[in-house]
């Protein structure tokens, strides 16, 4: 079975985001974990390299951003997140879970995935991870992963 990037990252917040872990293992012993959980070490080093660039692209972020433009896709944009996941992202975005800025991250961290088959599932995991990684999106967070993993969604306020 051929691992991906996105398959590192998912492991990796499934078992490793949360927040009740005291220890936090360091990157050395998490790439070794994850080689013995079967990732190929190229994946996991370009899994590493996607989670600090999200980590520094997170940290310029005004995430009280009130700007309403009007976003057009590129056609490697389009290639990538179709017209589903293009609409989930308006979605999210009309719903104030994301704002235009945030929304800008969580499409620049799906092109920088070196995948051709991405679907609206995946996408809802680099949503999360956007949000994990943002200060003050812990409702947000949470209301996205109830969708994901509770059922129906509950009502942001």
């Amino acid at each position: 079975m051929k691992e991906s990037v996105l398959d590192v990252l998912m492991y990796l917040f499934e078992n490793y985001a949360d927040e009740d872990t005291e220890l936090e293992p360091d990157r050395e012993q998490l790439q070794h974990r994850l080689a013995e959980a079967g990732f190929p070490d190229r994946e996991i080093d370009k899994a590493f390299d996607w989670l600090e660039n999200l980590a520094n692209q997170a940290a310029q972020f005004d995430s009280d951003s009130k700007s309403q433009a009007l976003r057009i896709y590129s056609v490697q944009e389009m290639e990538r997140l179709d017209a589903q996941a293009r609409g989930f992202l308006l979605f999210l975005e009309q719903n104030r879970v994301l704002n235009p800025l945030m929304r800008e991250l969580v499409i620049d961290r799906v092109m920088d995935l070196e995948t051709d088959d991405f679907s609206l599932d995946e996408l809802k995991w680099v949503v999360l991870m956007v949000l994990f990684n943002q200060p003050g999106q812990e409702a947000a967070y949470s209301w996205l992963e109830s969708i994901m993993f509770e059922g129906p969604p509950e009502y942001l306020h």
